[in-house]
């Protein structure tokens, strides 16, 4: 169990956004919050999660919960990702690029937030048609469901890396 704690104390946390949500009563509006977070190790698992509550605070916590539990792993090669690929979701479309080392990770709020929690150092990225949140992160998850890395794709047709890599 300790050992379970300690990896999670390690975790790196963004906030990537909170929606405030009005519903109109008789007696007034009554306000309530939505929080999208992300959660990463560095180093190549990251979760998202989105929690709702009364309070910000509570939202947060509910996020932040909900997206350690969803954690999914993601091919990292040397700072970056093993090859292009293209996520989409409703209509946000995120194209991620491999970048040489040094280059950074050149994506707009919500990509690199993420990027961040990855734990990529060199990315090129483009939001395409729909910048909502919501829709952005998920279409970056679904990204990350298609990458594959040289090990994975050796596995795959039974061969070695050496065969794949020629």
């Amino acid at each position: 169990m300790v050992e379970g704690r300690e990896s999670l104390e390690n975790l790196i946390e963004k906030i990537i956004f909170i929606n405030r949500v009005a519903k109109v009563h008789k007696g007034g509006r009554r306000f309530r919050f939505a929080a999208i977070v992300v959660v990463g190790d560095g180093n190549g698992r990251v979760g998202y999660a989105l929690g709702k509550a009364p309070e910000v605070p509570d939202a947060i916590r509910k996020a932040l919960d909900k997206a350690r539990k969803n954690m999914v792993e993601v091919p990292v090669v040397q700072g970056t990702i093993p090859h292009e690929v293209l996520g989409e979701y409703g209509s946000a479309k995120v194209i991620l690029k491999p970048a040489s080392p040094g280059t950074g990770v050149i994506a707009g709020g919500v990509v690199r937030a993420i990027m961040d929690a990855v734990g990529v150092k060199d990315i090129l990225t483009k939001c395409l048609n729909s910048t909502n949140p919501h829709n952005v992160v998920k279409a970056v998850f679904n990204a990350f469901s298609q990458l594959e890395s040289a090990e994975m794709v050796a596995q795959k047709r039974g061969k070695s890396i050496e065969d794949i890599a020629a």
